[in-house]
């Protein structure tokens, strides 16, 4: 892999825009072919995948990951945001210790697949505006529901009940794309009986990435290491699709973007298409009009 080729996994600071961490990127690393995989609200930290290079080529494959996070919730009251930067809307005084045995009964409840409805401070759009232009009007809209999958919850502090003089939890949730956790944490209070807010959230892993893979700004710019060296190459990237490693002969077609015979053993699609050395030469599909075919959506070119 060549310099400046490839996926940083970058541990978001609190208080950036994905799009602002996406700009400081270019300019360390002096280019413009820099893209992020999905983004993350300003006041979240941690795993936030940058494809840099040939490697924005698989961006677009790396949105629909199952994400991993970290949540803090605060009982009391709730926000306008959902999370502790919106104004107060609901406020309800903690009056007795809750168990943890209930608050896990609850998690296990909400495993599975479930509905969310965006809230309205989100990028979601309705009718070609997001939702948090409508809400700084101080309008409500009527919001599409969405399913989502909780693969795993699961409380993380020790002891047996919440104290109502700190009635404050962590859980830690591995979930598909799309899910809003802040909503997640406010139908737990809610089935709790008492207002709450997410006032704290990290994200633990992204994909085939995770926290303790990523590197921070600070180690950037120090200038310790080369940057290259901080960088996954893109293969990474899209390990979540099958592979087919293919001989010296295919390999001309393949660069050239060429309909093939599909292989014996092919039962997903899409999937990457390797060289014998373990670099991904393009991403294929099943021709949808040409039954035992496959074509190609995406020629990843070796520099």
């Amino acid at each position: 892999m060549s310099a400046r080729q490839g996926i940083l996994a970058l541990k978001k600071p609190a208080g950036m825009t994905s799009h602002d961490c996406v700009a400081k990127i270019r300019r360390i690393f002096s280019t413009k072919k820099v893209g992020h995989t999905g983004t993350l609200d300003p006041e979240v930290t941690g795993v936030l995948p940058i494809c840099i290079g040939r490697a924005t080529k698989v961006a677009e494959y790396m949105s629909d990951y199952g994400k991993e996070y970290i949540g803090e919730v605060t009982l009391g009251y709730s926000t306008e945001t959902e999370d502790a930067h919106g104004e107060k809307v609901l406020e309800k005084q903690v009056e007795k210790d809750i168990s943890f045995s209930d608050i896990k009964d609850i998690l296990k409840a909400l495993q599975g697949e479930i509905e969310q409805v965006p809230p309205m401070y989100s990028a979601v759009k309705v009718n070609g505006k997001k939702l948090y232009e409508y809400a700084r009007q101080g309008l409500t809209v009527e919001r599409p529901k969405r399913n989502v999958t909780i693969h795993e919850l699961e409380l993380i502090d020790d002891g047996d009940v919440l104290s109502k003089d700190k009635p404050v939890f962590s859980f830690r949730v591995r979930c598909s794309k799309g899910t809003y956790v802040r909503t997640l944490a406010v139908e737990i209070s809610e089935r709790l009986g008492y207002p709450a807010h997410m006032s704290s959230l990290i994200r633990t892993a992204s994909g085939p990435f995770s926290i303790e893979d990523c590197v921070t700004f600070e180690q950037l710019e120090s200038g310790e290491t080369p940057l290259e060296d901080y960088l996954f190459p893109l293969e990474k990237g899209i390990s979540h699709f099958p592979k087919w490693t293919v001989s010296e002969e295919l390999l001309f077609k393949i660069k050239n973007g060429s309909v093939l015979e599909a292989p014996k053993d092919l039962v997903q699609s899409p999937f990457g298409v390797y060289n014998e050395e373990g670099k991904c030469l393009a991403i294929y599909e099943l021709h949808p009009s040409k039954p035992g075919l496959i074509k190609p959506v995406k020629v990843l070119a070796i520099d």
